[in-house]
């Protein structure tokens, strides 16, 4: 049981109204273990049978606790088994049915998102797998709600460099289908390094082959309160600092908590965890960046940005760890360029670039999220990007994750209206070097030294 004090309700009230706190999403996991075959009209038949069950009451569930305790929830969604473990087919057409049926029951629950049209490729392909990532730009673009995500690194296996090459392609493709919305469908599709299977965030959520048979993860946000604490506390130590920012990323989790827990006892479904990530949205004061310019940076991306980052990770895992038996995810700040407006406001004056944004990424949560380049960037620079994303991950034991969005028609300068939560953001510029004969020679990148832990 939560025992939740009369002080801390009355704070969290106070978050809510001035502070732009809520609970990002209640996300419901579900196996489709039970719905795996090589038919893909059964497959589909199960899939949507399955979902539409098992997740019928999520959305008035979370109205109902929304209603409760006054906490918006902005995001209900599902996340299913990877793809590629549950259709046993080489046919990429099959895949695509699939996605319809994802996204069909997607709809019939109102949900706003399902994750798990995704596939495990750090160590080499399977036929499912190649076929599933053939299949994703016409499930991306056909489909309203299917997110897709592909591991193609991990502490364990080195980088698989044929798969990097090939989500480079599938940005690409996906760009050009969805030229006429900015090329809105790469917003749909990370690229991971160790990817965690708890996410409640999309658009990588997926529901791992060790979870239960449905569980609820909840993903809690509130960089409007973090900021206020630092901005109200100029002239405290980093140490002193550190200290007010644990004690907030606490009574944040706190209502993650009481929302999750009251979630599964509502659903039936096992708790989860907590995702104690810091996720910014484009409303003003809603903001990581702002949290690092009330440090004292004049704006993200000054020298001292990536120390500054690593104190507000570091803090907001401690604080949360101690209010949640239950971490999970990704947990941390994230930095997705478009989605947060102070971010997208630096880039824009040239101040943040995608390679301090790559230095940032070693002690942020994810990494180049939300970023857009060029619509004519080409194949060999997209997957070197990825690449070195996916390196970083490797090397530092971490999840590290690339979303990148190659508008169609955009140039370096441009601004790119991706809407909702997905925000607008500057067209960035990416090294002109080429890296073609780097990218070309494939295979697999090794595995680090750290890798041999047993």
């Amino acid at each position: 049981m939560v025992f939740i004090t009369a002080e801390e309700i009355l704070e969290t009230v106070r978050m809510i109204q001035a502070e732009n706190l809520d609970v990002r999403a209640v996300t419901m996991g579900i196996s489709l273990g039970d719905c795996a075959g090589r038919d893909a009209d059964i497959v589909g038949r199960r899939v949507y049978e399955k979902v539409s069950r098992l997740a019928c009451d999520l959305v008035p569930v979370a109205q109902s606790i929304q209603r409760k305790y006054g906490i918006p929830i902005v995001n209900r969604r599902i996340s299913v088994t990877p793809i590629a473990h549950v259709l046993g087919s080489d046919d990429p057409t099959d895949f695509v049915r699939v996605a319809h049926a994802l996204d069909a029951a997607a709809q019939a629950v109102g949900v706003d998102f399902v994750g798990g049209f995704s596939a495990l490729v750090q160590k080499g392909f399977t036929r499912t797998d190649d076929a599933l990532i053939r299949a994703i730009p016409e499930a991306i673009c056909e489909t309203r709600a299917v997110c897709s995500s592909v591991n193609v690194a991990s502490t364990r296996a080195g980088i698989n460099m044929d798969a990097v090459t090939r989500m480079a392609d599938v940005l690409l493709d996906v760009s050009r289908r969805t030229a006429d919305r900015d090329s809105i469908g790469c917003a749909k599709i990370v690229t991971f390094c160790n990817v965690p299977e708890d996410n409640p965030f999309m658009a990588g959520a997926l529901h791992g082959s060790g979870e239960p048979e449905v569980s609820i993860n909840v993903a809690i946000s509130g960089p409007g309160v973090v900021r206020n604490v630092v901005a109200n506390n100029p002239g405290v130590s980093f140490t002193e600092l550190a200290d007010l920012i644990k004690r907030t990323a606490f009574k944040i989790t706190r209502v993650g908590e009481l929302v999750g827990r009251e979630a599964s006892r509502l659903l039936g479904a096992q708790m989860g965890i907590i995702d104690l990530s810091l996720a910014p949205t484009p409303a003003v004061g809603d903001s990581i960046a702002e949290i690092l310019e009330c440090m004292g940076l004049q704006r993200a991306g000054a020298p001292g940005s990536t120390a500054a980052l690593a104190l507000l990770n570091d803090a907001v895992k401690k604080g949360g760890t101690m209010a949640t038996s239950s971490t999970g995810g990704l947990s941390g700040a994230f930095i997705p360029v478009s989605e947060d407006a102070a971010l997208a406001a630096a880039a824009r004056e040239g101040v943040l670039s995608i390679e301090k944004l790559e230095a940032m990424t070693a002690v942020c949560s994810l990494g180049l999220d939300m970023i857009v380049v060029p619509g004519d960037i080409s194949r060999a620079a997209l997957a070197g990007t990825i690449a070195d994303v996916m390196a970083i991950g490797m090397v530092n034991s971490k999840t590290t994750g690339a979303r990148l969005i190659p508008a169609a028609g955009k140039q370096v300068g441009d601004w790119v209206e991706l809407g909702g939560l997905f925000g607008a953001g500057p067209v960035m510029p990416v090294s002109a070097a080429r890296s073609d004969e780097f990218v070309a020679r494939g295979g697999r990148i090794p595995a680090p030294l750290q890798s041999l832990r047993n």
